[in-house]
């Protein structure tokens, strides 16, 4: 039985998962830019800028799909007329039935992501996010039922949410005490007479469950419970940092000095005009690396507290750059090009989504755009 052919929808769910808009910083422009989801997707194109070049390769090769890490509009516009180049662009793609979906910082702060992809071309391992998010919010909920009830509650709780750690579920703690109590005027006790204090052996159960699904547990809690006001505290768990983030932080599998490491660099990323820049004692030796797919002398900060060797990384400026080689005990740096620390991300989406889609009885014909889109062609 042969491979379905998925629409965009099932493609854009892939990458959803993979690239959760939710992940993408405030101020960026993430998702579904020209489409339609019900169209199916037999063909898939990986580029880093929605160029008009590549969406000229695109168009040329019949790809239905145009993923890019780069967003074509940033900001928000009043009109896509063809008067502008970026509008042309909207039209063609529209035109000629390609879909256009942009995964930016979303990609960025993936666990696999962009900087997991630099960081790997560069052969780089025990890798940690240099400036991690928090994990998902969590609460842990807490309940005392009848001993004999206990693993009813355990079930419910589980199946509305809680109780995941991990690659585990039905995580459940749980301590046996006793429960007192007096049913007062107008109570309807499940266990005990109005007036009277009553004693009863209970189970305490303690679960964690991810915040969003707070409602829905709280709502299973109080129809599997007997008593007619069940006691439970909900409690918000503290934020932790997470597998998440901008950058990340590995090291060599043996210290290189900077002549080296950089000349590994040059040769592990795509060739542009820019080239490779680097500031440091060419013979200092290099083990534990930064990187930061992109541009990154915002982050000089985080890779000092990293106490790391070199920093690898793109558009670095003339006075952070300067002002970060200013103390001897700093990492050395390594500048490339924007397009170059970005473009073995493409080759990791690449590899995701076709395997997710194969893992769900799907597939599509992928490609990687190897045109050169970097803003400089040539350096005298």
């Amino acid at each position: 039985m042969g491979r379905v052919t998925p629409t965009l929808a099932d493609v854009l769910a892939v990458l959803d998962r993979l690239y959760d808009p939710s992940w993408a910083e405030s101020w960026d422009a993430v998702g579904l830019v020209t489409g339609d989801p019900g169209q199916p997707v037999k063909r898939v194109l990986f580029a880093v800028d929605p160029m008009r070049v590549v969406v000229d390769e695109a168009i040329a090769g019949e790809f239905d799909l145009l993923v890019t890490h780069h967003p074509l509009y940033l900001k928000g516009v009043s009109s896509v007329a063809a008067t502008t180049p970026k509008g042309r662009v909207v039209h063609d793609l529209i035109r000629s039935g390609t879909a256009l979906h942009v995964c930016h910082t979303n990609a960025d702060n993936a666990n696999p992501g962009v900087s997991d992809a630099l960081a790997n071309a560069l052969g780089l391992t025990e890798t940690r996010p240099l400036n991690a998010m928090p994990v998902d919010p969590m609460d842990k909920i807490g309940v005392q039922v009848p001993v004999a009830e206990a693993d009813a509650m355990i079930d419910a709780l589980t199946a509305a949410g809680a109780g995941t750690i991990g690659d585990y579920d039905r995580a459940a703690w749980t301590a046996t005490g006793e429960g007192t109590f007096r049913p007062l005027d107008g109570a309807n006790p499940t266990v005990g007479e109005v007036g009277r204090i009553e004693r009863v052996a209970e189970t305490r159960i303690e679960m964690v469950l991810p915040r969003y699904r707070r409602r829905q547990v709280v709502e299973a809690l109080r129809a599997a419970h007997s008593y007619e006001e069940p006691a439970f505290d909900v409690l918000e768990l503290a934020e932790l940092p997470g597998q998440r983030g901008g950058g990340r932080v590995g090291v060599l599998d043996e210290p290189l000095p900077l002549r080296e490491f950089a000349a590994r660099v040059a040769t592990r990323l795509p060739r542009t005009e820019h080239g490779v820049r680097v500031s440091g004692d060419p013979e200092r030796l290099i083990e534990s690396v930064a990187v930061v797919g992109g541009a990154g002398d915002s982050e000089f900060a985080r890779v000092r507290a990293a106490g790391v060797d070199a920093y690898v990384t793109a558009d670095l400026r003339h006075h952070p750059a300067t002002e970060a080689r200013a103390y001897d005990e700093g990492p050395a740096l390594v500048d490339v090009a924007h397009w170059a620390s970005e473009w073995p991300w493409l080759v990791d989406a690449e590899r995701l989504l076709t395997s997710a889609l194969a893992a769900g009885g799907s597939s599509v014909d992928t490609h990687i755009s190897t045109l050169c889109t970097d803003a400089w062609d040539l350096r005298l």
